[in-house]
């Protein structure tokens, strides 16, 4: 198993899901993975709680395990996912297109879609779900991509310098 530490600047108001989400940023931990621990106690049974309410305070140290995902077992059968992506005007002209195609499909996967039925230019674009960037090789269920969301695309590449 191995350890790691990342120092992770928090708030009073800051609540159990948003350190998962700030944890998620910064090294891509899936968050359903995520079992936070601190002094003894699990900080999951209320994700809306906030961690103050729990004890922590600056510099306070909280443990991060990994539960381990069986696809046998927790993972549900592939689904079919109605999204719709959202150009930005910065594109040809703004547009909401409606798309269908598996939740375990990959961004990759619904870029290529787009760039076949000619709706995108060939070029680099950025796909955003919920304010954060969506990662190329990783499917629309890791990114909790719901039946009816919007996905927004923009013109442009992540640089990942400097981390």
């Amino acid at each position: 198993m191995s350890a790691r530490k990342l120092n992770i600047d928090i708030d009073s108001t800051e609540t159990v899901r948003s350190l998962k989400e700030k944890i998620h940023i910064f090294d891509g931990t899936p968050i359903r993975r995520m079992s936070l621990y601190f002094s003894g106690y699990e900080l999951n049974e209320d994700e809306d709680r906030r961690l103050i309410e729990y004890g922590v305070e600056e510099f306070s140290e909280i443990i991060v395990f990994l539960k381990t995902m069986s696809r046998m077992v927790t993972d549900p059968p592939s689904r079919g996912l109605n999204l719709v992506v959202q150009t930005s005007s910065s594109l040809l002209s703004s547009a909401k297109i409606p798309v269908e195609m598996s939740d375990l499909g990959t961004v990759s996967d619904l870029r290529q879609l787009l760039l076949d039925r000619k709706i995108l230019p060939m070029d680099d674009y950025i796909f955003i779900h919920k304010q954060r960037i969506m990662r190329d090789n990783f499917s629309l269920r890791w990114h909790g991509v719901e039946n009816g969301d919007f996905v927004y695309v923009f013109k442009g590449s992540v640089s990942r310098e400097g981390r």
